[in-house]
């Protein structure tokens, strides 16, 4: 005697739960405009620093000397221009009264025009080199974390070379690492559940913002970012979270796992034709599996009767005795 059980469809909502990591929205890689050596490392990994704050100098020497000869350019400049237009000034009064030629007039306004644009050009190389001075000290830029530091004092840094990553405050994520078979179902409910894996006390909730269009070679898995709403003090930044989101529903047939054969290396299930009472070995496509249970994708219609206890003495074509019921 076997136990059968006709299968049935049911309401099948899978959750899924993955652990992420609490990350700020934006975070930025900060680097020096010019290179040079640090003379000066102000800040560590987890300050807070201002928008203003100096996280590090370079030794200026060389652009302070580039700004010092701008300046001395500048002002050389200026005195070749006060030449160049005090006889400029002098020509067009000796044309008015007609004791200069035309000639003479053109070359000197020539020379006045050509002084006017070398001081221009000075002033722009002298400005330039200021901002340069200025590039050898490193300011945070906007409020936030210091969240990795890539140089120490001493060290000779090329330009655009990362010195410090921020957190920047406002906005957090949490990040999660999925695989992208996990994206070929859709979400019952957009809102995703957030604990703090250290304090399950602690929960929020949060939306999917970005999910990224590549898949990462090294773990074979795709970045997903959730938005935080309105998130507790408790996480902060780098703290590990849970987040759980539901499927939509989909009406699947469930059978209890007693059931579950194998035929070919592959799932299969022993189906009774009611009419014979013969039994057949059928293989199924599995959807997934929960507790005491097995949701069949494909292979298994509503109706139809599953063998679920003995399965292991049967044979195609078998005649059988059965009652119906679920095993424990």
């Amino acid at each position: 005697m076997i136990q059968v059980e006709t299968a049935r469809l049911s309401d099948y909502a899978p959750t899924v739960r993955l652990t992420g990591e609490v990350r700020a929205q934006v975070e930025s890689d900060l680097s020096f405009q010019v290179g040079g050596r640090i003379t000066e490392r102000l800040v560590n990994v987890g300050d807070r620093v201002t928008a203003d704050q100096v996280l590090a100098r370079l030794d200026p020497q060389q652009q302070q000397a580039t700004v010092t000869a701008a300046a001395a350019a500048v002002q050389s400049a200026e005195a070749i221009l006060r030449q160049a237009t005090s006889s400029y000034e002098r020509q067009k009064a000796l044309l008015a009264q007609g004791y200069t030629t035309k000639r003479e007039h053109d070359q000197a306004q020539e020379a006045f025009r050509m002084a006017q644009a070398a001081l221009d050009t000075a002033r722009a190389q002298f400005g330039t080199a200021r901002d340069h001075l200025s590039d050898t000290v490193l300011r945070a830029g906007a409020p936030g974390v210091v969240t990795a530091r890539n140089a120490e004092a001493g060290q000779v840094v090329q330009v655009a070379q990362t010195v410090f990553s921020i957190a920047q405050d406002g906005p957090r994520d949490a990040v999660f690492n999925v695989y992208e078979s996990i994206f070929t179902r859709e979400l019952g409910n957009p809102t995703i559940a957030l604990t703090l894996v250290s304090d399950p006390a602690v929960m929020a909730k949060g939306t999917v913002r970005e999910i990224s269009p590549t898949v990462d070679r090294a773990t074979g898995t795709v970045r997903a970012k959730v938005a935080i709403e309105h998130p507790p003090a408790a996480m902060t930044l780098g703290a590990a979270v849970v987040g759980e989101g539901r499927f939509q529903t989909r009406k699947l047939v469930m059978v209890p796992w007693s059931a579950l054969s194998s035929g070919n290396g592959q799932p299969a299930f022993w189906i009774v034709d009611p009419r014979t009472k013969t039994v057949s070995l059928r293989p199924i496509t599995v959807e997934g599996y929960e507790t005491g249970k097995v949701i069949v994708r494909e292979g298994l219609q509503p109706g139809e009767i599953v063998v679920t206890a003995g399965v292991q003495l049967l044979r195609p074509n078998q005649v059988v005795a059965f009652t119906e019921g679920a095993t424990s």
